[in-house]
């Protein structure tokens, strides 16, 4: 969330010791907000935190122009108040946090800068009923007490309607910055066919997942075409890289099932990529003392259209290198070496070809640049605890230390 440079603008300021630098939005606990309310005002009550808001803020909307955003969309402005002094029978808002539902022409029109912010045209924002292209952080107004209403007032845009619509956000002063900073949105929102500097961008849905690393990108999708990879986590999971090999390897390339399946899978960590939703190729990767080896990729005959060969070898090195190896090892098929070629591998000097399961091979590495976040002694010891792949996101185990230590009741 932001401090917003027309429109409905905000004294927020971030309360360090409540929400730390290390949450993003999706990651703030709703527990903090135990002590406030938020609800939607009508009538006097949006009169009369706008003009609270005037008071320290200079440039607001006026209470016309709000009053026209939420006769159209009444999900544009929520109240915030102390439960304390709440009353359900007059209900008083002390803070607000505004949203502008923008349809497709009106995020196109935020990305040009030619949306007015403080009295939006309302062909630009999409109605209650309909779901928007984007969603505008338009003002937060929120004294310090009240910094615990932010995670509730988010949750207003997580219902099905709101869920996985991106957020979009301008920041007008130092603190601006820092907040959004601080809360996880990024400088530069990428835009359809553009690219707008000066907005912050908080991706969500299939926008985060393009965010995430190129081996955690798949997720459930109705864009058939769609190229992802992900790390398999599940005997599912396991089950689709049998099958994937199955078809590969021992269908189509004769190749003895216990030559195949080796006996190393369960020591190894395995990619699948998606086309869509169909799961149509993997990668293996084995780890040793001072380098990782890339092996067994396959992708199935009908969608070797795709570049999902590509995605799949570039994920695998890239969780390498987040893993802290520099070196990568791998046995190319003696046809193939372009192939890897293409990626930076290079023949191991001085080493013959040799052949296995009937095939030639060539023996091939990669050295590698340290990546700027590997994992390493001395981080951040929870990223260590989070699954496989996702040493980008919370793990369960954070969630846990929530609770405290455990101290014995007795002897």
């Amino acid at each position: 969330m932001t401090i917003q440079p027309v429109g409905l603008a905000s004294n927020f300021h971030l309360a360090e010791r409540r929400i730390s630098r290390n949450h993003t939005l999706d990651e703030l606990d709703a527990k903090l907000g135990q002590r406030t309310v938020v609800f939607t005002p009508t009538g006097e009550a949006v009169a009369d935190v706008v003009a609270a808001a005037g008071r320290e803020i200079r440039g607001l909307a006026s209470v016309s122009a709000v009053n026209r955003v939420l006769s159209h969309n009444p999900d544009a402005l929520w109240g915030l108040a102390s439960r304390e002094r709440y009353n359900v029978a007059e209900p008083r808002a002390e803070g607000l946090v505004a949203y502008l539902m923008l349809n497709a022409k009106g995020l196109r029109a935020l990305g040009d800068g030619n949306l007015n912010r403080s009295d939006p045209d309302l062909a630009l924002v999409a109605r209650q009923n309909e779901r928007p292209a984007g969603i505008y952080c338009w003002a937060i107004y929120a004294p310090a007490f009240l910094m615990g209403a932010v995670p509730l007032a988010y949750e207003k845009i997580c219902i099905p309607r709101y869920a996985g619509i991106s957020i979009y956000a301008w920041a007008a002063t130092a603190d601006g910055h820092r907040i959004c900073q601080t809360l996880g949105f990024t400088r530069g929102a990428p835009l359809k066919g553009d690219f707008a500097p000066q907005l912050y961008y908080y991706p969500r849905g299939e926008e985060r997942k393009e965010m995430n690393p190129t081996y955690d990108r798949y997720q459930p999708t109705s864009n058939e075409r769609r190229v992802t990879v992900s790390v398999a986590r599940s005997f599912d999971d396991l089950m689709r890289i049998v099958s994937l090999r199955s078809a590969v390897y021992i269908a189509e390339q004769e190749c003895p099932y216990e030559e195949e399946f080796d006996g190393n899978d369960l020591a190894a960590t395995h990619l699948i990529g998606y086309v869509g939703n169909e799961p149509a190729g993997c990668l293996r990767l084995r780890f040793f003392g001072s380098f990782a080896k890339v092996e067994r990729l396959a992708v199935r005959h009908e969608f070797r259209n795709t570049r999902l060969s590509f995605k799949l070898v570039r994920a695998g090195i890239d969780l390498c290198r987040e893993k802290g190896y520099r070196r990568l090892y791998g046995h190319s098929r003696a046809d193939l070496v372009k192939f890897w070629s293409m990626f930076g591998f290079r023949p191991v000097p001085d080493r013959p070809q040799f052949a296995f399961s009937d095939v030639a091979y060539v023996e091939m590495a990669l050295d590698l640049e340290l990546a700027s976040g590997a994992l390493a002694i001395g981080e951040n010891p929870y990223h260590l605890l989070r699954p496989e792949g996702r040493w980008h996101e919370k793990g369960i185990l954070e969630n846990s230390a929530s609770r405290g230590v455990r101290t014995n009741s007795g002897e």
